[in-house]
């Protein structure tokens, strides 16, 4: 863990970050293979060259407009290395390098649950939302959520009801409010709990973001409960994370009747934990200590197999030939490595050098391709 970083670093660490294809994978890799985010950039476009493109990392000065920006929202920033930085997040795949905070950071140390479900929530589920955010931050737990319409706000207003403890994860900037109605919530989320944002200040929502804000909330979270979802809902992503990082998943059963439900119950047969009351969630909670109850996971769908993972991996000084290896359909990174007959440094760093050079598109579950 880093006690602090000096400002250069700091500095240096954002503009790696922002700089083209970059992502949490290399962003980690290269700072363990060079030491230091300055000396990263100045290898990047040595490493693009072997990967046959020109290669220009973010500019200075778009990193100082935003770091003014996140000052100007009253807001700071947090580094996956520091020791704030939340754990759990920290053990979940491509958990984000750097976040962007208001609030009080110390809430995502406190027990967390998620509570998700529907935009267009029936209104007895909204109070069902309400009722159990209410009575789990009243037991100690931080309740966590995505501040969208329906369950999310009813989760986050339930807890600032009763003085509890709240985090509201964003898709957008720390400075940007979405949905629209929710100014007034949102802000007292950011003052009397907390408010995260993974994109840099003036990001817009859109709809390849929700999921990465998606994998946020499970990754705070000892479990996460989804309220009334239908079946492609956004939440029921959440759930799917949470199943994969080893969390407890639980979810509300509903009429069979209700499209609205019918997410939960999909959950509930695929190995969700039913559960009934509130006190049904702080038990499974207050006991979990790794092994969750639920045996719901992905299996190999949404999400994929493959579960490499590359946060440690030693970049070799040569990269592997596996161009041919690679189509636009994603195959697992340890696959790659079996079939090359390479070693796993050496395929991480092709891997890497095609990525910077804009070839290479990293998926969920340790998989790869090329790009489209």
């Amino acid at each position: 863990m880093t006690a602090a970083l000096s400002q250069q670093e700091a500095f240096d660490r954002i503009r790696l970050l922002r700089s083209p294809n970059i992502g949490p994978v290399s962003y980690r890799q290269l700072l363990r293979r060079f030491g230091t985010a300055g000396a990263a950039l100045e290898a990047l476009p040595d490493l693009a060259a072997r990967g046959t493109r020109t290669y220009r990392a973010a500019a200075a000065s778009v990193v100082e407009a935003e770091a003014q920006a996140v000052r100007a929202a009253g807001a700071r920033y947090v580094f996956h290395d520091m020791a704030d930085y939340p754990a759990l997040l920290a053990q979940m795949d491509s958990p984000p390098p750097i976040l962007t905070l208001r609030g009080d950071l110390a809430l995502a140390a406190q027990p967390c649950v998620a509570l998700v479900g529907a935009r267009n929530a029936s209104a007895a589920a909204v109070k069902l939302a309400r009722d159990f955010s209410a009575a789990l931050a009243q037991q100690g737990f931080t309740v966590v959520s995505g501040l969208a319409k329906g369950i999310d706000g009813a989760a986050h207003e339930g807890a600032l009801g009763v003085k509890g403890g709240t985090v509201g994860v964003i898709a957008s900037g720390i400075d940007v409010t979405y949905p629209p109605g929710h100014e007034k919530l949102q802000e007292r989320v950011a003052q009397e709990g907390l408010l995260l944002a993974e994109e840099p200040p003036g990001t817009q929502p859109r709809g390849q973001l929700f999921p990465k804000r998606n994998r946020i909330i499970a990754g705070l979270s000892l479990g996460t409960l989804v309220v009334e979802a239908a079946p492609k809902s956004g939440s029921l992503i959440t759930a799917r994370l949470a199943g994969e990082a080893g969390r407890e998943v639980m979810a509300i059963p509903g009429s069979p009747l209700e499209p609205r439900s019918e997410g939960c119950n999909k959950l509930i047969r695929e190995g969700a934990v039913l559960v009934q009351s509130p006190d049904d969630v702080a038990e499974l909670l207050s006991s979990f200590d790794g092994t969750p109850r639920s045996t719901f996971r992905d299996s190999g769908g949404f999400f994929g197999g493959g579960g490499y993972d590359a946060w440690d991996e030693e970049l070799a000084d040569n990269p592997a030939d596996i161009a041919a290896l690679l189509t636009t359909a994603p195959v697992p990174v340890d696959e790659l490595v079996r079939q090359s007959g390479e070693s796993a440094g050496a395929v991480q760093m092709a891997l890497l050098e095609l990525e910077l050079g804009g070839r290479l598109v990293r998926h969920a579950g340790g998989r790869v391709s090329l790009a489209g």
